[in-house]
């Protein structure tokens, strides 16, 4: 399998903000930005974007207004932010277990799966950030709008590309159906208040998986019957 690309996918890290001129005093050291991701991160995941205010962030971060808009032109940007921190730890999270992997891709596929199982058991579990500010919000130019997109791709091409190597067919398909668990997982675990929905997703995927390689098994089968006999 390629090696998955777990570099930072937007604003946060990437430096895409545009340029700020610092007032006298204004504190732009690395540390303040982390503080403040930090700390608006977990109030948002926790008690949702527009509950939160940039003034309680400001307050529990413990900085002046100022160094905020040093390192943000606005919310909407502290929040893209957040979101790109959460989603690059996922990323690199779950890169290092298949990339240390010995299992087939199969396996694999599995093993994203059960990692997501373990997340929703988890006690800080409160549903799926990207989920959430799609749902919260709406404008479509919103900078992490932007995040989301890329991780999305990131999630279709991972799944896409071990699908592929397991040999699943119908591939758009497959891929579809295992993406839709994926979502539904963490969706129904939120919305029931039922950590066991990301089991019950998970047993289906396997179902899913293996009913699909059995398909190409025959085919497979068939093709190497038909060439000995031509020959």
């Amino acid at each position: 399998m390629r090696k998955l690309d777990t570099r930072p996918t937007s604003l946060y890290s990437q430096g895409m903000r545009r340029g700020r001129h610092a007032a006298a005093g204004t504190d732009l050291s690395p540390g303040v930005e982390d503080r403040l991701v930090a700390t608006a991160s977990e109030l948002f995941y926790r008690e949702g974007i527009r509950a939160v205010g940039i003034q309680r962030v400001i307050e529990e971060a413990g900085v002046a207004k100022a160094s905020l808009y040093a390192h943000f032109e606005s919310k909407d940007e502290l929040v893209a932010a957040c979101l790109d921190q959460r989603i690059c730890k996922w990323r690199a999270h779950v890169d290092a277990h298949l990339e240390q992997s010995p299992l087939d891709a199969r396996g694999k596929l599995l093993t994203l799966f059960d990692l997501e199982v373990e997340w929703i058991r988890g006690p800080e579990f409160r549903g799926c950030p990207a989920q959430a500010v799609g749902t919260e919000i709406a404008d479509p130019a919103h900078p992490a709008k932007r995040v989301m997109a890329g991780h999305r791709r990131w999630l279709h091409d991972l799944v896409t590309t071990l699908a592929r190597e397991a040999g699943l067919q119908p591939l758009d398909a497959v891929v579809g159906a295992l993406i839709v668990l994926y979502d539904g997982a963490s969706a129904a675990a939120l919305v029931d208040g039922n950590a066991e929905m990301a089991s019950h997703a998970r047993w289906a995927v396997e179902r899913v998986i293996d009913a699909s390689r059995s398909r190409s098994a025959p085919r497979t089968r068939r093709v190497a019957h038909s060439r000995r006999r031509r020959t």
